[in-house]
């Protein structure tokens, strides 16, 4: 997010950028986020931070603060900090209830794959994205059929080649996908 505004500030201006950086992290700080429905100032200080602006111009907020006297001041400021515990942990639920939501979102779409003994598997060819040099763009990203020969633990298989001859390292369940045959491709 930092990076988002300080190119945005540099296209605008290239020349000026370092001079202007003061500008993007206070309003870095000073941004309320979504996910903790607070500004980042707020959860350290107990309170928003004052923009220059409001000192020059006596905002009501600066006004009702400067007839503090100074104890009277320090005095306010931890009965702030002593509610920033609760305001912390507000925040924090915050952001666990997004991520659960997050998670049920992504939970919906996901299809959770199991495999049984003797099923016929395709194997992506590890690693993702290698390409064989005779087609080019064209490579094949599944190589196969496999029949699952054993279930490990944690979604992890070991496969065999139709044939018979057992592969000793297991494999993901991520990496493997069904087969669905026809009796021509056994042989």
């Amino acid at each position: 997010m930092l990076k988002n505004c300080l190119a945005k500030v540099a296209e605008d201006n290239p020349r000026r950028w370092a001079e202007l950086l003061s500008e993007v992290l206070w309003a870095f700080r000073t941004w309320q986020r979504i996910s903790t429905g607070t500004t980042p100032f707020t959860l350290t200080y107990g309170h928003d931070a004052i923009l220059p602006m409001e000192i020059s111009v006596k905002s009501t907020r600066v006004a009702f603060q400067q007839r503090f006297t100074p104890a009277t001041y320090s005095e306010a400021m931890l009965v702030e900090l002593e509610d920033l515990d609760e305001e912390r942990l507000v925040a924090f639920d915050r952001i666990l209830a997004s991520k659960e939501k997050l998670a049920t979102t992504y939970n919906r779409k996901v299809v959770a794959k199991n495999f049984q003994k003797r099923d016929l598997v395709l194997k992506a060819i590890l690693p993702i994205g290698s390409k064989d040099p005779a087609y080019g763009k064209w490579s094949p990203i599944w190589e196969g059929p496999f029949m699952v020969h054993q279930a490990l633990r944690g979604g992890a298989y070991r496969i065999k080649e139709v044939k018979g001859a057992v592969h000793l390292k297991p494999i993901n369940r991520k990496f493997l996908k069904r087969y669905y045959s026809t009796m021509w491709d056994l042989g």
